[in-house]
Protein backbone atom coordinates (compact mmCIF):
# COMPACT_ATOMS: atom_id res chain seq x y z
CA UNK A 1 0.00 0.00 0.00
CA UNK A 2 2.86 2.06 0.66
CA UNK A 3 3.64 3.16 -3.65
CA UNK A 4 -0.49 3.42 -3.63
CA UNK A 5 -0.88 5.83 -1.21
CA UNK A 6 -2.72 8.96 -2.10
CA UNK A 7 -1.13 11.93 -0.97
CA UNK A 8 -3.40 14.80 -0.12
CA UNK A 9 -2.14 18.25 -1.04
CA UNK A 10 -2.50 20.87 1.48
CA UNK A 11 -3.78 24.14 -0.06
CA UNK A 12 -3.16 27.21 1.81
CA UNK A 13 -5.10 30.09 0.90
CA UNK A 14 -5.13 33.60 2.52
CA UNK A 15 -8.49 34.78 4.93
CA UNK A 16 -10.41 37.30 2.75
CA UNK A 17 -9.86 40.97 4.62
CA UNK A 18 -11.98 41.22 7.60
CA UNK A 19 -10.25 45.00 9.49
CA UNK A 20 -13.93 45.95 10.34
CA UNK A 21 -14.69 47.66 7.30
CA UNK A 22 -17.44 46.11 4.83
CA UNK A 23 -15.97 44.75 1.20
CA UNK A 24 -18.66 47.07 -0.65
CA UNK A 25 -17.26 49.89 1.80
CA UNK A 26 -13.69 49.13 0.76
CA UNK A 27 -14.67 48.45 -2.68
CA UNK A 28 -15.99 52.34 -3.05
CA UNK A 29 -12.70 53.95 -0.85
CA UNK A 30 -11.05 51.81 -3.13
CA UNK A 31 -12.83 53.60 -6.31
CA UNK A 32 -11.89 56.45 -5.06
CA UNK A 33 -8.17 56.07 -4.10
CA UNK A 34 -7.88 54.90 -7.76
CA UNK A 35 -8.35 58.37 -8.92
CA UNK A 36 -6.46 59.73 -6.46
CA UNK A 37 -3.53 57.15 -7.53
CA UNK A 38 -4.28 58.40 -11.62
CA UNK A 39 -3.63 61.88 -10.77
CA UNK A 40 -1.10 61.80 -8.62
CA UNK A 41 0.67 59.70 -11.11
CA UNK A 42 -0.17 61.99 -14.18
CA UNK A 43 0.83 65.11 -11.64
CA UNK A 44 4.31 62.87 -11.26
CA UNK A 45 4.57 62.79 -14.73
CA UNK A 46 3.98 66.23 -15.73
CA UNK A 47 6.19 67.31 -12.98
CA UNK A 48 8.87 65.27 -14.25
CA UNK A 49 8.60 66.11 -18.08
CA UNK A 50 8.23 69.71 -16.56
CA UNK A 51 11.85 69.16 -14.69
CA UNK A 52 13.35 67.83 -17.60
CA UNK A 53 12.64 70.57 -20.30
CA UNK A 54 11.74 73.92 -18.59
CA UNK A 55 13.56 76.69 -19.88
CA UNK A 56 14.75 80.40 -19.23
CA UNK A 57 15.55 82.90 -16.72
CA UNK A 58 13.75 80.97 -13.85
CA UNK A 59 15.10 77.58 -15.02
CA UNK A 60 17.39 76.64 -11.85
CA UNK A 61 14.96 77.20 -9.54
CA UNK A 62 11.78 75.91 -11.36
CA UNK A 63 13.96 72.32 -12.08
CA UNK A 64 15.06 71.96 -8.41
CA UNK A 65 11.48 72.97 -7.07
CA UNK A 66 9.82 70.58 -9.83
CA UNK A 67 12.59 67.81 -8.75
CA UNK A 68 11.40 68.43 -5.06
CA UNK A 69 8.09 68.10 -6.21
CA UNK A 70 8.02 64.85 -8.26
CA UNK A 71 10.40 62.86 -6.17
CA UNK A 72 7.63 63.84 -3.25
CA UNK A 73 4.99 62.22 -5.78
CA UNK A 74 6.95 59.27 -6.72
CA UNK A 75 7.12 58.30 -2.66
CA UNK A 76 3.48 59.22 -2.08
CA UNK A 77 2.35 56.51 -5.01
CA UNK A 78 4.02 54.14 -3.94
CA UNK A 79 1.90 55.00 -0.18
CA UNK A 80 -1.41 54.96 -1.97
CA UNK A 81 -1.15 52.20 -4.08
CA UNK A 82 -0.34 50.13 -0.85
CA UNK A 83 -3.18 51.28 0.82
CA UNK A 84 -5.08 49.74 -1.71
CA UNK A 85 -3.64 46.83 -1.64
CA UNK A 86 -4.35 46.82 2.06
CA UNK A 87 -8.04 47.33 1.70
CA UNK A 88 -7.70 43.92 -0.61
CA UNK A 89 -7.99 44.88 -4.51
CA UNK A 90 -5.16 45.51 -7.07
CA UNK A 91 -3.93 48.50 -7.71
CA UNK A 92 -4.11 50.63 -10.96
CA UNK A 93 -0.90 50.43 -12.55
CA UNK A 94 -1.00 50.98 -16.62
CA UNK A 95 -1.11 53.99 -18.20
CA UNK A 96 -4.49 52.87 -19.75
CA UNK A 97 -5.76 52.72 -16.59
CA UNK A 98 -4.25 56.22 -15.02
CA UNK A 99 -5.70 58.01 -18.43
CA UNK A 100 -9.37 56.18 -17.98
CA UNK A 101 -9.08 57.16 -14.20
CA UNK A 102 -7.31 60.48 -14.06
CA UNK A 103 -9.10 64.18 -14.01
CA UNK A 104 -5.33 65.69 -14.58
CA UNK A 105 -5.23 66.06 -18.46
CA UNK A 106 -1.95 65.35 -20.43
CA UNK A 107 0.25 68.12 -21.28
CA UNK A 108 1.39 67.78 -25.01
CA UNK A 109 4.72 69.44 -26.28
CA UNK A 110 6.86 71.48 -23.21
CA UNK A 111 5.32 75.02 -22.54
CA UNK A 112 6.84 77.82 -21.47
CA UNK A 113 8.02 78.35 -17.69
CA UNK A 114 5.20 80.10 -16.72
CA UNK A 115 2.72 78.05 -18.23
CA UNK A 116 4.60 75.39 -16.69
CA UNK A 117 3.82 76.58 -13.01
CA UNK A 118 0.31 77.62 -14.20
CA UNK A 119 -0.40 73.63 -14.97
CA UNK A 120 1.21 72.26 -11.93
CA UNK A 121 -0.66 74.72 -9.85
CA UNK A 122 -4.10 73.33 -11.30
CA UNK A 123 -2.62 69.66 -11.19
CA UNK A 124 -1.85 70.27 -7.37
CA UNK A 125 -5.24 71.61 -6.77
CA UNK A 126 -7.10 68.61 -8.82
CA UNK A 127 -5.04 66.43 -6.53
CA UNK A 128 -6.92 67.87 -3.41
CA UNK A 129 -10.31 68.13 -4.87
CA UNK A 130 -9.89 64.38 -5.32
CA UNK A 131 -8.46 63.52 -2.03
CA UNK A 132 -11.55 65.86 -0.51
CA UNK A 133 -14.33 64.17 -2.32
CA UNK A 134 -13.13 60.47 -0.68
CA UNK A 135 -13.78 61.81 3.27
CA UNK A 136 -17.67 61.21 3.27
CA UNK A 137 -16.75 57.54 2.85
CA UNK A 138 -13.85 57.04 4.48
CA UNK A 139 -15.53 58.82 7.68
CA UNK A 140 -18.80 56.89 7.30
CA UNK A 141 -16.79 53.75 8.14
CA UNK A 142 -14.11 54.92 10.20
CA UNK A 143 -11.54 54.16 7.70
CA UNK A 144 -8.71 56.30 9.98
CA UNK A 145 -5.58 55.09 8.26
CA UNK A 146 -7.18 56.46 4.81
CA UNK A 147 -8.35 59.29 6.27
CA UNK A 148 -4.77 59.87 7.49
CA UNK A 149 -3.84 59.33 3.95
CA UNK A 150 -5.86 61.67 2.47
CA UNK A 151 -5.01 63.89 5.26
CA UNK A 152 -1.17 64.46 4.60
CA UNK A 153 -2.01 64.09 0.38
CA UNK A 154 -4.06 67.28 0.45
CA UNK A 155 -1.73 69.09 3.06
CA UNK A 156 1.59 68.33 0.70
CA UNK A 157 -0.89 69.62 -2.28
CA UNK A 158 -2.31 72.41 -0.79
CA UNK A 159 1.56 73.61 0.28
CA UNK A 160 3.17 73.11 -3.35
CA UNK A 161 -0.01 74.55 -4.80
CA UNK A 162 0.58 77.82 -2.88
CA UNK A 163 4.38 77.69 -3.81
CA UNK A 164 3.73 77.44 -7.50
CA UNK A 165 1.28 79.97 -7.17
CA UNK A 166 3.43 82.63 -5.76
CA UNK A 167 5.77 82.71 -8.95
CA UNK A 168 3.19 83.49 -11.06
CA UNK A 169 2.04 86.69 -8.39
Amino acid sequence: MKGNAVKKELKITAPPVDTGIAAKDRAKIVGGLAKLLADSYTLYLKTHNFHWNVTGPMFNTLHLMFETQYTELWQANDLIAERIRALGHPAPGTYAEFVELASIPETPGQPPAEEMVRLLVEGNEAVVRTARQMFPAVDKVGDEPTADLLTQRMQVHEKNAWMLRSLLE
